[in-house]
């Protein structure tokens, strides 16, 4: 049995609860509606005979706020809540860094990571380039370090890969999402490379506004991706596709989906003793987030990799 520790819990990100649930199998809609996740208790619900995983536990939970981590806790039935972070290394096999707030991400993951225990650290691993090189540094010393979107194991977005060939040549995608490029424009970007198998850009530039981010990513001299990130609009996610000989548009909301697909990935990946998931491609995607903040705060400037 792989034991799991949690990390929690950032402002908004349910992922504590819905994670637990998925992993252990057990939830509590009272307890995840009080939290202010109603959604989250509804697909629970909707999935409940498939929640799950065999051969791992959710064991531990750390939050910086005690409360918090109890009330997870109560609702995944977690059997120890820690007062330190640092009190779960010796104690789990692996560990879920299920926050989505880059800022904190590496104080937060270098513990473990020193230890030698494997990490699932959530999107954005990071929106800094010298964070970056510094998690490089890790895994070329062969710690285990696994982070990406779970748009990458959307069921909607397989089904495009798998299929992608008939559309011939392609031209343009246009990627749309709700909310802001800085900690949701992985979302898009990883949909995004992962339905073209992870091509390394030519260049990226931002030309959006306040509450409305525009990134053209330039994907080879014959194939751009216009990514736009809204306030204002209604929760979605749509990649459109033009290619020479037909086009598609994936609309993705199977969230429970992409949700287990990715932690059945993350066990499979530490019973395994290495990610499933090659850095290399994480690195591309953030590559691709840092370098649009930089165009932002170059006047748009036109980055180039």
């Amino acid at each position: 049995m792989i034991k799991i520790g949690i990390i929690g819990m950032s402002a908004g990100n349910a992922h504590p609860y819905s994670w637990t649930a998925i992993i252990n199998g057990a939830f509590d809609s009272k307890e995840i509606d009080n939290a202010g996740f109603p959604a989250v208790s509804e697909y629970l619900n909707a999935n409940k005979s498939t929640l799950g995983v065999m051969g791992a536990e959710v064991t531990h939970i750390w939050c910086e706020d005690k409360d918090q981590a109890e009330s997870i806790a109560r609702s995944g039935q977690i059997g120890t809540v820690v007062d330190n972070l640092s009190d779960m290394v010796g104690k789990v096999d692996a560990v879920i860094l299920a926050r989505d707030d880059p800022d904190r991400h590496w104080e937060m993951a270098v513990p473990f990571l020193d230890a030698g225990i494997p990490i699932f650290v959530d999107k954005p691993l990071t929106v800094r380039m010298d964070e970056l090189d510094r998690y490089e540094a890790y895994v070329d010393q062969g710690k285990f370090l696994m982070s990406c979107s779970s748009m990458r194991y959307a069921a909607e977005v397989l089904a495009a890969k798998a299929s992608i060939s008939r559309l011939g040549p392609i031209h343009l995608l246009t990627v749309v999402g709700k909310k802001d490029w800085r900690k949701y424009g992985v979302h898009m970007v990883e949909a995004l490379m992962s339905v073209l198998d992870d091509p390394k850009p030519i260049s990226v530039q931002y030309l959006g506004k306040s509450d409305y981010d525009l990134v053209l990513l330039e994907i080879n001299p014959n194939c751009f991706a216009s990514i736009h990130l809204i306030a204002d609009i209604v929760p979605t996610f749509q990649l459109s596709i033009y290619g020479e000989k037909d086009w598609a548009l994936i609309d993705i909301r199977n969230f429970y989906s992409m949700f287990k697909e990715n932690i059945l990935e993350f066990v499979k990946s530490v019973q395994q003793g290495r990610p499933t998931l090659d850095f290399d491609r994480t690195q591309n995607v953030i590559k691709i987030i840092a370098a649009a903040l930089r165009s932002k705060e170059r006047n748009n400037e036109r980055i180039y990799f």
